[in-house]
């Protein structure tokens, strides 16, 4: 499935851009994400934990940056992960590409995301819905760690948003699920006037 997402940095491209070429600080501004080993150039061993209600999932899996376009600002990253209790697996390329905006840059995000086993049983919605709760918590981690870089601190001191938990997360998922339902049943209804 493809997931579309963008933000605002308030920083200048070339700070974003020097931002996601550090991929230990990206992968740490994603909730529940962590790198465990460089296997090689742009080459990553990691882990990603989600909790979906009653279920928790823990992927380990590996991350290879395939595309860097500096003259573009653009980056192409692909992943894949099996759950270690061999509940699923998950494969995703995800196209970061920056632009300049009037406030700093826009950073404009296309995941393809797919997903087998457990996490699959939640359905295409709700898993769209999650991922764009993460993509949010992302935006706001990765803007503290850039605000505490030009202040002149350790991004790794800085705080980042906790890894969310199953219920906020379902709690967010739910409500971006039912405006959709809102928008999609209601807004279309226009009475009749005479």
């Amino acid at each position: 499935m493809m997931i579309k997402q963008d933000f605002e940095a308030a920083q200048s491209i070339d700070t974003v851009w020097d931002f996601f070429g550090d991929i230990p600080q990206v992968a740490a501004s994603l909730p529940g994400a962590e790198l465990t080993d460089e296997i090689g150039e742009d080459h990553y061993q990691g882990t990603v934990a989600i909790r979906l209600g009653p279920i928790k999932l823990e992927f380990d899996g590996e991350a290879k940056i395939k595309e860097r376009n500096d003259a573009d600002k653009t980056i192409v990253v692909e992943a894949t992960g099996a759950d270690k209790k061999g509940r699923g697996q998950a494969a995703l390329q995800l196209v970061a590409s920056l632009t300049p905006s009037p406030g700093g840059t826009k950073v404009d995000i296309a995941l393809d995301l797919q997903v087998s086993g457990a996490a699959a049983q939640y359905g295409r919605g709700m898993i769209s819905d999650v991922t764009s709760v993460l993509l949010t918590d992302f935006a706001t981690n990765m803007q503290n760690r850039l605000q505490a870089a030009q202040s002149g601190l350790d991004p790794n001191q800085v705080a980042s948003l906790k890894p969310a938990s199953g219920l906020s997360i379902g709690l967010r998922a739910m409500r971006m699920a039912l405006v959709r339902v809102f928008r999609r049943f209601f807004l279309p209804y226009r009475p009749r006037t005479r």
